[in-house]
């Protein structure tokens, strides 16, 4: 298999992350499009750069989550939400009336997160491996569970104080 179609397999089977890594980097449809041709220029440009130490999913997302953040950061506009619709559709449930107000104080609250973090929650909520989410994210394994831990008491304590909840 020559470099081009071992590319498009690569791309093909991991098209999702692709997908998902735009969805949570930008709100707007055409910014998401424009955000995935980049990623996947870039993971061609980078494709002789893969040297097989991970996976090729963990490689993906890696460059894809630099060069969403890279994205955002080279723009000269604020995001004022980042939409976790995908990840977090899988919880919803229609029988519980306040399911989707609790929802949505969530959404709220995973969107104020700084970049790093939103990469982080997603690759929490995609069952990713602390050692995955270090290798992508290019810290320690000791600091993803830190910063996973912060996170959820970060997130708990900002929903009881503003919510009320647990009190």
């Amino acid at each position: 298999m020559d470099k081009k179609e071992a590319f498009i397999t690569a791309i093909q089977n991991n098209e999702g992350l692709i997908y998902k890594i735009a969805a949570v980097y930008s709100n707007a449809i055409e910014d998401r499009n424009d955000l995935v041709q980049e990623i996947i220029y870039q993971l061609w440009k980078s494709f002789d750069s893969f040297k097989q130490q991970s996976s090729i999913s963990t490689w993906m997302y890696r460059v894809a989550m630099n060069v969403a953040i890279y994205q955002l950061k080279t723009a000269k506009r604020k995001v004022t939400t980042v939409p976790l619709d995908e990840q977090l559709s899988n919880f919803h449930d229609t029988e519980n009336s306040g399911f989707e107000e609790k929802l949505q104080l969530l959404r709220q609250h995973l969107n104020n997160l700084n970049l790093l973090d939103k990469g982080i929650v997603m690759l929490y909520l995609d069952n990713k491996s602390y050692e995955e989410i270090a290798q992508i994210t290019g810290i320690s394994e000791t600091n993803v569970g830190t910063k996973i831990s912060r996170i959820k008491e970060k997130l708990k304590k900002q929903i009881i104080k503003n919510y009320n909840y647990g009190t």
